[in-house]
């Protein structure tokens, strides 16, 4: 049976679900030096080790962590599906833009495909999303007024056009204007190199049945997430995968122009509040609320907060621990919080 719940709901039945196992203990301490997985509510902070991608929380083997993350605003209309190297990207976040549609900032660390788009223009949210990474963000212009806020963020802005890039740049023959602006990525990075490469921005686990949601959480096996009523993508999970396969509002799979389902280990959904400023949806980054977050099957009601334009957003339990991802690829969705300047968003469960 199909069930709606806001994320208010999913925190009324994970407390209870928690208050029926006695003895349960949240916090994870296998696999991994206790400073790191042991969680506390006074130091909710973001670990750093070196061993890993900082970006997916994966061994770094022989990859480089030194070198600038790429960001991008990449379009989500119908006419740009499917999307270049979208299924690459180590995080995602979802952000609704004008007409109840969404839009990506995704970045790329780890995995560096050779293309990425297509890629549109800025809105005012974007600055406070890219700035924890600091390298580079890609995307084609905006207003002024956006453009210049992301210009003074501490990234290296590459807008298509813009002299000094236009070479990184190209226009698809297999879409229409707007929607056919790519990204050749490896040259792009390799022309701003010498930034550093981005700090971690999650906390995680040594693997999916030791995240916090999965250890935690309700079970779930699909998770639809309204951000309007033109926009509801689902996540559906694949327990051989141990991922999360995306379909798109219609309910057919998202696929990149790889071919392959867009996936994700961690779904992290936040309430925002979002300002509609010049009928422009303006979702505020500097906050805190609540959200979900699901991993392995499982979703865990959690808060976040945000304390400056730089800072990582912080997820943690509703006790105060560090919430634990599953190592891998991480989609943010930034749905409407109740009572903000748009209808509020919601996650279906299955």
């Amino acid at each position: 049976m199909k069930t709606a719940w806001t994320i208010t709901s999913v925190f009324a039945l994970a407390a209870l679900v928690a208050g029926c196992q006695t003895g349960a203990d949240s916090e994870s301490t296998e696999g991994g030096d206790e400073s790191t997985l042991l969680e506390t509510s006074e130091s909710p902070a973001i670990d750093v080790d070196a061993t890993l991608w900082p970006l997916t929380g994966l061994p770094l083997d022989d990859g480089d962590s030194s070198l600038p993350a790429l960001a991008a605003k990449v379009d989500n209309a119908p006419q740009a599906r499917p999307q270049v190297g979208l299924d690459e990207a180590d995080i995602v976040f979802e952000e609704l833009v004008e007409g109840g549609l969404t839009r990506y900032v995704a970045v790329w660390h780890s995995s560096l495909p050779a293309e990425v788009g297509p890629v549109r223009s800025v809105r005012p949210m974007d600055p406070d999303i890219v700035s924890p990474f600091g390298g580079i963000i890609a995307y084609s212009g905006g207003q002024q007024r956006f453009v210049e806020a992301m210009l003074d963020a501490p990234v290296a802005s590459a807008i298509n056009g813009q002299s000094d890039v236009e070479d990184f740049f190209y226009r698809s023959s297999d879409k229409i204007a707007p929607h056919n602006v790519i990204v050749r990525a490896p040259e792009l990075v390799s022309y701003f190199q010498d930034r550093a490469g981005p700090p971690p921005q999650f906390n995680y686990s040594t693997g999916v049945a030791e995240s916090s949601a999965a250890t935690d959480g309700v079970e779930a096996g699909l998770l639809r997430v309204f951000f309007s009523g033109s926009s509801f993508p689902a996540w559906e999970y694949d327990p051989e995968r141990g991922s999360y396969l995306r379909q798109q509002t219609n309910g057919a799979p998202d696929n990149a122009l790889s071919g392959e389902q867009i996936a994700a280990d961690n779904v992290v959904v936040l309430e925002v509040n979002i300002d509609v400023i010049q009928d422009i949806p303006t979702t505020q980054m500097v906050d805190s609320g609540e959200g979900v977050v699901a991993t392995g099957g499982g979703v865990l009601d959690i808060l976040w907060s945000k304390s400056a334009p730089e800072a990582p957003i912080e997820l943690t339990d509703t006790s105060g621990a560090r919430v634990l991802l599953a190592p891998g690829q991480t989609w943010v969705q930034l749905i409407p919080a109740e009572g903000a300047g748009v209808p509020a968003g919601q996650v279906e469960l299955e």
